[in-house]
């Protein structure tokens, strides 16, 4: 997380709806009354669909209708519009998803000191877009299982470290073609029968970003224990 001090001004809350749990609402309305006045909070969403977020305390909920991305689209929209008119200085956008990569770059671009907000699985792309990034998570969580690193694990991980730049992980197909390169790994053998199932069932091992083209996977620091 990057320690910038946001600027003075009002704050404007932005939340996909479709993306984050209103589990998480409690939390995201406490940090953002902490960085000011933060009058508009709105949710977007298909309504029928928002479950808690209509129910949570100081939240408006937006129809965004059902349609792909519609939440994406109207959450942009709303967010340039409260910014060039002068509505806020700081502009919070809580969501796990990439697509805001460019809203917040164009806002940063604008003078908007631009916060945001999501799960441990936000990738990096985002999270580097904005000023800060407050990772969200569930109080009262387990850990996650231990798991054990076997020798392949060990060969992932090198590889995604040989590969990764500035932390941002690498791509996971580039993954997949390279183990296959160098260590002859088919896909075929692997444990779920694909590279994205085998990464998602080992979260202690690996941080993978949601699926998309451009979906890259880092290795957590610390594995807990090791096999032969």
């Amino acid at each position: 997380m990057n320690a910038v001090t946001p600027l003075s001004g009002p704050v404007a809350l932005f939340v996909d709806g479709d993306n984050l749990s209103p589990d998480h609402a409690s939390r995201i309305a406490a940090f953002a009354a902490r960085q000011g006045s933060a009058d508009i909070r709105r949710v977007y969403g298909d309504v029928t669909r928002l479950g808690g977020w209509r129910d949570a305390p100081g939240f408006r909920t937006i129809q965004a209708g059902c349609g792909k991305n519609a939440a994406d689209v109207l959450l942009c929209i709303d967010a340039m519009e409260v910014a060039l008119t002068g509505r806020a200085a700081t502009v919070i956008v809580a969501s796990s998803d990439g697509d805001f990569v460019h809203l917040a770059q164009r806002l940063r671009e604008g003078g908007i000191h631009v916060v945001g907000m999501g799960t441990p699985q936000a990738p990096a792309a985002f999270r580097d877009a904005c000023h800060r990034f407050e990772v969200l998570a569930l109080e009262g969580v387990a850990a996650p299982a231990r798991f054990p690193v076997t020798p392949l694990d060990r060969d992932i991980r090198a590889m995604i470290g040989a590969n990764s730049i500035k932390g941002r992980g690498m791509p996971v197909a580039a993954l997949g073609a390279q183990m296959h390169k160098k260590h002859g790994v088919l896909l075929d053998k692997l444990p779920g029968g694909n590279w994205r199932a085998y990464l998602s069932a080992r979260p202690a091992l690996y941080d993978l970003d949601p699926r998309g083209p451009d979906a890259r996977v880092r290795f957590r620091e610390s594995p807990f224990h090791a096999t032969a």
